[in-house]
């Protein structure tokens, strides 16, 4: 994923930014504790991140199963699901894995949610052929998706089918720079349980926004294949410790590089210091080198 990318990231202030005030509001109305995290990658595919995979692996999402409790599902985005690959996917994987599937392009960069009750009704009855393995459906709109088609947004959220988890990943600049805008569109989500994509990328600050709209925390972090990467992840488990506290219910942590290989090394470095430090026990990655020790 090479969106934000940068040419030199040594010159990117990447502090994370303090909290909107309104975020401890909706962190504090979760009063069941932390009920789910999951961390993983966006990808599957053996050509992204290659070295991975052991050699002779047959099936990638088997294999990827058995390594990580989380996809963000991206393949959806680029073609619709049908029931039976939902199912099938869902077989691969084990008991306590978590789909995350993207909602395809025809939604939100083809008839730029205008039209869409066809499309998003064929969506939302695959997906749910995940049952218990569905995390939480997201959608990406394009850049220049801008608050001009508010009126589209407000009716695509009041639409959606409530029996689906939703996401939403909001890329022009106009919606986080206008206050007014902003807040008018949180609102929309939060009054429709809907949660506000936070996205780490090191050419696009203006979408670390820090607004949440829900208890559950949706990260799409985006390395710059550097060694800030590292500081990077330490600083995001600082943060989430203190949402923790104030009431984080899911953390939803997906890794991205822009060289995609590097994606489970990071992802492994950051559950091993979860786990260290928030005493939980997730599994690490393992080397595909004779699948013993860990990527870092």
């Amino acid at each position: 994923m090479k969106f934000g990318q940068v040419e030199d990231p040594s010159k990117i202030d990447f502090t994370l930014p303090k909290d909107h005030p309104r975020t401890k509001e909706i962190l504090s109305q979760n009063k069941k504790g932390l009920e789910n995290i999951s961390i993983g990658c966006a990808k599957w595919n053996k050509t992204d991140l290659k070295g991975f995979y052991p050699k002779g692996t047959k099936d990638e999402l088997t294999y990827y199963g058995t390594q990580f409790n989380s996809i963000e599902l991206n393949a959806t985005f680029y073609g619709m699901p049908t029931p039976e690959q939902v199912q099938t996917w869902k077989e691969k994987t084990p008991e306590n894995f978590k789909f995350f599937p993207k909602i395809t392009n025809t939604v939100s960069h083809f008839r730029r949610l205008l039209n869409i009750d066809d499309v998003v009704t064929q969506f939302a009855t695959a997906v749910l052929n995940f049952d218990e393995k569905l995390g939480m459906v997201f959608l990406q709109l394009h850049d220049n998706f801008k608050p001009k088609d508010y009126e589209r947004l407000e009716k695509f959220v009041k639409n959606w089918p409530k029996e689906v988890p939703l996401a939403i990943e909001l890329r022009n600049t106009e919606w986080f720079t206008d206050e007014d805008i902003l807040n008018t569109t949180c609102e929309l989500f939060e009054a429709h349980n809907i949660t506000n994509i936070i996205v780490d990328t090191a050419g696009r600050r203006d979408m670390l926004h820090m607004r949440l709209t829900t208890p559950n925390v949706f990260i799409r972090y985006v390395g710059a294949n550097a060694e800030s990467d590292y500081e990077r992840l330490d600083d995001w488990l600082k943060h989430l410790k203190q949402w923790k506290k104030e009431g984080l219910q899911n953390l939803y942590f997906f890794v991205h590089q822009n060289i995609e290989k590097a994606s489970p090394l990071l992802s492994a470095y950051f559950i091993k210091k979860m786990n260290d430090e928030w005493k939980t026990d997730l599994l690490i990655p393992k080397m595909a080198t004779e699948n013993t020790g860990t990527l870092f």
